[in-house]
């Protein structure tokens, strides 16, 4: 089985309410290894009903965490990270972010397209979806080639989650050059993917990113992957992970990461 989650929202980030604790009582009744808090920071996010949101209290969260992971510590494995949204406007600020070493894992994601947010419908009023798609995938080109402050890359094809048909249309070979190119300078520079859950959660036919881009970064020389469930609420903890489980097996991974001090651990499938 796959027995660690990596990719939790608590009540520090500001699309959650979850208690950590609750996340430990749920995922040690699980029989899992350990799991991995990441909670969201985006800089420069657009205000949500004139307020600030996912600007994360850093020394609040850190604070919190460790001592939480200290308290456990030889009964439970807990590691602290964090999701950092990727943008080139802000690459400085992400690349000087915890500058003392404290986290365990960052997950580099995209969640904005110049500026704006996909997830509302109104995002998509207007344009093409592919088009729109597209534009997406260009911007993580070019988050990735600025930012480097991170360990792997979360939810590569995130935007079909929103798309307004979701993957009813979408088929990933027409973004074929844009993902060899993504994987590709991911690769090469040592960072990794995440295997997210949360697109089956959304009704889509595969996890975040497809199988078949998964497929593709073995292909192309990738050993480290990653397993969340992007969970946001207790109820998703390990959410469809024996799925993933069978999938990964199929395409001859042998191991699964977790991260540590910033370094990837390899768990075997």
């Amino acid at each position: 089985m796959i027995s660690f989650d990596s990719h939790l929202h608590t009540r520090f980030s500001s699309d959650s309410e979850a208690d950590p604790r609750a996340y430990i009582k749920l995922a040690k009744e699980k029989g899992m290894k350990g799991i991995c808090f990441t909670d969201h920071n985006d800089y420069d996010f657009p205000l949500e009903d004139g307020k600030v949101v996912f600007d994360l209290d850093f020394k609040a969260y850190l604070d919190y965490m460790l001592k939480l992971k200290e308290e456990f510590r030889g009964s439970f494995d807990i590691r602290v990270g964090v999701e950092q949204g990727l943008m080139k406007s802000v690459a400085s600020r992400v690349d000087s972010y915890d500058p003392e070493n404290k986290l365990d894992f960052i997950i580099g994601s995209s969640h904005l397209v110049e500026g704006e947010d996909p997830y509302y419908p109104s995002y998509w009023e207007g344009r093409a979806v592919k088009d729109t798609i597209i534009k997406y995938y260009e911007s993580i080109m070019e988050n990735i080639k600025t930012c480097h402050n991170f360990d792997i890359y979360g939810h590569l094809d995130y935007i079909i989650r929103y798309a307004p048909e979701k993957d009813i249309n979408y088929n990933w070979k027409d973004y074929y050059d844009y993902f060899y190119e993504i994987l590709k300078s991911l690769i090469y520079q040592g960072k990794g993917i995440e295997v997210n859950t949360a697109g089956l959660k959304y009704g889509l036919k595969n996890p975040n990113p497809d199988i078949n881009i998964v497929k593709l970064y073995k292909e192309l020389g990738g050993e480290i992957i990653t397993v969340g469930s992007d969970s946001h609420s207790v109820d998703y903890l390990g959410y469809e992970f024996d799925r993933v489980y069978n999938m990964l097996k199929e395409l001859g991974f042998k191991y699964y990461s977790v991260f540590k001090d910033r370094k990837a651990e390899f768990y075997e499938i």
